[in-house]
């Protein structure tokens, strides 16, 4: 028996098929886009389902059920997306929407819990009971995992890490509330304060390594510019590792999991962006000395949200 897991995000959506063990072995994937209608975005979600089934020459009798995850709050038990602060959707049945369109039970969850549940079924937090997955890209998003199972809340809103405000009347967020974690801890935030500190000091080097355009500005470029010791970087950077570690033992203080799995595209720093992490968190964290969260990195990369998503309700 096969599932297809589909992990939908701020600019692409990938879907998988996905075998009993947790192996993908059929991906494929469009783009998304904020201004994206949800109609044309639940389209082509199933036309990923349809691709999966007709380039893998099986049926839909082949595969048990559908599952999504979603950047927002979601309600898993009825399949309504309630709210995304980066993609058109607003009180949308997801699952009414699919059910007319795929001969298959459909599930969703928020993305980063499903990201964490791949990481905790075959990742990096494999055979603990419980975790934290952190995403770090265009957003933040967060995943709880509590005695092995996804905590999502008396009302399935829980594990929104990411608006928990850490500025009182701070930078304004796209889910309306002022200072949240997401504003200081994201890749758009490196960006957009980069872009502020590059404006006032035509020397940095950040202009040289975006062709002199800094809406074409990523945060990679910021970090290599970081790397290289220029001082707008430095700045923003060492900002952004102070504000990114305030959050996260904050978290750790209130849940303290076994581990923290960090994910998302600001990962791909590797090492050189947990080393800062974990001294600042160790100085934040409360708790009996010598028993400390781990803080490590995603280990199933963009396809930890795919498989998670698949094992839902296996």
């Amino acid at each position: 028996m096969y599932y297809i897991g589909i992990d939908l995000g701020g600019t692409g959506m990938a879907a998988g098929l996905v075998n009993s063990k947790g192996r993908i072995l059929y991906k494929n994937e469009v783009p998304t886009g904020p201004d994206m209608p949800h109609e044309e975005i639940l389209n082509n979600m199933v036309s990923l389902c349809d691709d999966i089934v007709e380039k893998n020459n099986i049926s839909y009798d082949n595969i048990k059920y559908v599952g999504a995850g979603i950047p927002g709050a979601v309600n898993p038990r009825t399949g309504v997306i309630e709210f995304t602060s980066n993609l058109r959707f607003a009180n949308v049945d997801a699952a009414a929407f699919m059910k007319n369109k795929i001969p298959l039970p459909f599930y969703i969850d928020n993305d980063a819990n499903c990201a964490a549940l791949g990481e905790l079924i075959c990742g990096a937090a494999k055979g603990k009971s419980s975790a934290l997955m952190v995403t770090v890209g265009t957003g933040v998003g967060g995943g709880i995992i509590i005695d092995g199972k996804i905590y999502s809340g008396a009302f399935f809103g829980g594990g929104e890490i990411s608006h928990h405000v850490i500025v009182s009347g701070g930078r304004k967020c796209n889910c309306g509330r002022y200072g949240c974690w997401e504003k200081y801890a994201s890749a758009t935030a490196i960006i957009e304060q980069a872009q502020e500190q590059a404006k006032g000091n035509k020397d940095s080097i950040i202009h040289e390594l975006c062709g002199g355009d800094l809406n074409k500005l990523t945060a990679k470029m910021v970090f290599d510019a970081y790397d290289a010791g220029d001082p707008c970087a430095v700045k923003v950077i060492e900002e952004y590792y102070t504000y990114f570690s305030e959050g996260l033992a904050n978290i750790i203080n209130i849940i303290q999991p076994e581990i923290i799995v960090i994910g998302g595209g600001v990962s791909a720093r590797g090492e050189k962006l947990l080393v800062p992490i974990r001294e600042k968190v160790g100085e934040m964290m409360y708790g009996i000395t010598g028993l400390k969260t781990e803080i490590v990195l995603a280990t199933l990369g963009n396809d930890g949200g795919i498989i998670g998503a698949a094992m839902l309700e296996r």
